[in-house]
């Protein structure tokens, strides 16, 4: 168990998540295990004691998003609902404690709040995230927080601007010291198509290690795949892209054994992205800021409601185009493979993006473009000024016929 706590704690850190100096986990063994910061070591083990849980993790973020978000929320409200498609489909909302809350910083408020919830942000504090069966859990669900947080912030700032004091001089020092420059750089990929089982196993493993080293996903989200004859090799559902092995599941393509089974929920989009492209690899990531500007719309009076689900649209992020689509067997499957095949990438609303190629370094290159052009856009729209986020859709046409 020890060995776990200190796998997860260094996670974080390597994911620039958390402040090293400001993480603990607690764990249920024979006996109650508290690690790292001795403050967070006794709120994490005061708050997993009244949980049914096995593990929880307390940690300081790095970036000071999710208090930002937490003062800037009316009088009154009591979470945070982030438009991700993570945040709708396994967070629901992001439940908060503000700093001068009675119990704010108790076991029992906390544990309450993570008895319906995956995450609780606590002012002043951190993100607390329990685990019900394994320490990884605990991991994961903070990750998700983290991320929901930081793209709903970064919306949030680019619609209303700088409000707090101190905001504007944060925001810049995670500009300037936080943020690194983005690119595929000393990464090495195999060229030309992969055939080989052995070969094609290898390379995924390095890629989706190469996904995560460079902040292109979050968590265990996202996938990978690639085609080779009659057999697609995909990742696993839940698969951590940084730890894939032993966690691909090579796919006849007519279904005709059960690998399927335990292969990512997006392997039916995967499977018509490759019948519509003829592309031999397909990656996708959640790069933050291709999610956040994903989610702006400059069409007025829509009667659309669920725009993630429901809009027929296809939209534009420089070249990239973006669609709406439910994630697993749901709507992308449907709308991401008319569209990839040409420009060789796509935005799914509040998801991701998808990017093809005849290798992984196609593949990956286009995946930074798409993140270093909404990075760009971004900044360039928040140091002209609020309000004009709606104005970074170039072209709206509609969708092909599914």
């Amino acid at each position: 168990m020890h060995d776990q706590l200190a796998k997860y704690a260094a996670r974080l850190i390597a994911d620039r998540a958390a402040r090293p100096d400001g993480i603990a986990f607690a764990a249920q063994d024979d006996l109650l295990i508290t690690e790292g910061n001795p403050e967070l070591a006794r709120l994490a083990g005061d708050t997993l004691s009244c949980l049914s849980a096995l593990s929880l993790v307390a940690a300081r973020p790095s970036l000071p998003f999710a208090d930002f978000l937490v003062q800037r929320a009316e009088t009154g409200e009591s979470c945070i609902v982030p438009r991700d498609t993570e945040t709708r489909t396994f967070l629901h909302d992001i439940p908060f404690l503000r700093r001068d809350e009675p119990g704010m910083d108790t076991g029992g408020r906390i544990a309450r709040h993570l008895g319906n919830r995956k995450g609780v942000v606590v002012e002043g504090v951190g993100i607390v995230a329990s685990g019900s069966v394994t320490v990884e859990q605990a991991y994961i669900n903070y990750s998700s927080v983290f991320h929901a947080t930081f793209v709903k912030y970064l919306e949030v700032l680019l619609r209303e601007g700088f409000r707090l004091p101190g905001e504007r001089e944060a925001f810049a020092a995670f500009r300037r010291d936080w943020l690194r420059p983005l690119t595929a750089e000393g990464l090495v990929f195999r060229q030309g198509a992969l055939s080989e089982p052995g070969e094609i196993l290898a390379e995924m493993e390095a890629v989706g290690r190469y996904t995560v080293e460079r902040g292109l996903v979050d968590s265990f989200f996202g996938n990978i795949s690639c085609r080779s004859g009659e057999v697609i090799y995909i990742s696993q559902t839940a698969a951590s892209l940084n730890e894939l092995a032993g966690c691909i599941d090579p796919v006849p393509t007519d279904n005709s054994n059960t690998c399927g089974i335990t292969a990512s929920s997006e392997l039916l989009a995967h499977r018509r992205i490759y019948e519509a492209s003829g592309a031999r690899v397909i990656l996708h990531g959640h790069p933050k800021f291709s999610v956040v500007m994903s989610m702006l719309c400059a069409e007025a009076n829509c009667p659309v409601s669920d725009c993630w689900r429901e809009c027929p649209k296809v939209r534009f992020l420089g070249d990239t185009p973006v669609v709406a689509g439910e994630i697993g067997a749901g709507g992308l499957a449907k709308r991401v493979p008319p569209v990839i095949a040409g420009p060789g990438r796509a935005v799914v609303y509040g998801h991701g993006v998808f990017t093809i190629g005849a290798d992984f370094g196609e593949a990956f290159r286009a995946m930074v473009e798409v993140e270093n052009w909404c990075r760009a856009e971004y900044f360039r729209r928040l140091d002209d000024g609020p309000g004009l986020a709606a104005k970074v859709v170039t072209e709206i046409r509609r969708a092909p016929a599914d």
